[in-house]
């Protein structure tokens, strides 16, 4: 739809350092960057971190802040705050609000069963009082829809864009062939998975990097015990945050990307994988078989290192398979969208609202 003319200035909160290196905080962050340029202005309202468990000090934090925004400002409220913000102090806010979720925050792995069936009570009521949802694949659309309570014509998908290579040719390739993984070292990133994988192909030349920020110290520890355990510390690398240019080295000289993840709201990485025309290896869970169709790479059930070796394994093994998947998901990559495309969809959300 067109814009009008008049656009009002939106409010968007965020949590924390909108600079973190994670898919949520990437994809808000260059929507933040990229309303203003389709026309949408926007004040950035900056919240103190810990959520989705905030702190007394953050919890009020956010509380003073979104009360104090007029009733006739629009507020686009990050997911980690509006599945988990007490529902009282959701009500208080004025103005229409707009919930960014990628995904329930009840279903990410490795929550203690009471924590889990709280988050996801939380946000039921509180989606209750959104006067529209924004999510950035049809799988989460599918679950909230089925799920939460959430009518169809309160939800809209706004897939995440993405920033073309600067250089999109490929490097050559690494020797001994590299498998690259980029996830935020947690539980539900699979990490333990890829490692117990790639023991089992210990006898086929390769190399793997593992890509991060630790968002959990227990889980990376657990992580490298694992891989001395596995007798792979000479093999797999874990470099944690790496500068951009050192990570566009990784990707074009990768001979493919591995993510043997538990669930996804989207998978950006997946998507970063076929703009630079590798391969894809990950799990047929969340988002990721409409992240990743079939051709453009190869899914198998999570929890799976057995299943999971033998999909690196025919990758790496067999250059026809390689040159086939790596074609399709090049293609894949061409076709995704713009960050602009994804601030236009927010920027017509947000006219619907002015407008009904």
């Amino acid at each position: 739809m067109t814009r009008p003319p008049d656009a009002p200035v939106a409010a968007f909160a965020i949590p924390g350092d909108i600079r973190t290196w994670t898919g949520g905080y990437v994809y808000e962050r260059r929507l933040l960057e990229s309303l203003p340029e389709v026309g949408q202005p926007v004040d950035f309202i900056p919240l103190l971190p810990s959520w989705p468990h905030p702190t007394p000090a953050a919890a009020a934090d956010a509380a003073r802040r979104l009360a104090a925004l007029p009733a006739d400002q629009a507020l686009i409220l990050d997911g980690l705050v509006f599945g988990s913000i007490d529902t009282a102090v959701l009500a208080q806010v004025k103005g229409p609000v707009v919930a960014m979720l990628h995904h329930p925050l009840g279903l990410e792995a490795g929550l203690p069963d009471d924590v889990a069936q709280a988050l996801i009570a939380r946000e039921r009521a509180n989606l209750r009082l959104a006067a529209h949802v924004v999510v950035p694949s049809t799988h989460t659309r599918d679950i909230l829809l089925a799920d939460f309570g959430v009518t169809p014509e309160r939800i809209t998908v706004a897939l995440p864009g993405f920033d073309r290579p600067a250089d999109p040719s490929p490097l050559p390739p690494a020797s001994p062939p590299l498998i690259l993984s980029v996830g935020i070292i947690c539980a539900r990133k699979g990490h333990d998975v890829l490692l117990k994988a790639l023991a089992r192909i210990a006898h086929l030349d390769w190399q793997a990097a593992i890509v991060g920020l630790t968002h959990d110290e227990s889980v990376r520890q657990a992580l490298l015990r694992l891989r001395a355990d596995l007798g792979l510390e000479e093999r797999v690398r874990f470099t944690g945050v790496i500068p951009a240019p050192q990570l566009q080295d990784l990707w074009r000289s990768a001979t493919l990307f591995a993510l043997a993840t538990r669930y996804e709201g989207y998978g950006l990485v997946l998507s970063e994988a076929q703009m630079h025309g590798l391969p894809v290896v990950s799990c047929r869970v969340g988002a990721v078989p409409q992240t990743v169709p079939e051709g453009t790479g190869l899914l198998t059930a999570p929890d799976d290192p057995v299943a999971f070796a033998q999909a690196l394994e025919q990758v790496l093994s067999d250059p026809q398979t390689r040159a086939r998947l790596a074609q399709a998901s090049r293609a894949r990559g061409e076709a995704l969208p713009r960050w602009s495309d994804t601030a236009r969809v927010m920027r017509d959300v947000l006219a619907r609202l002015r407008l009904a």
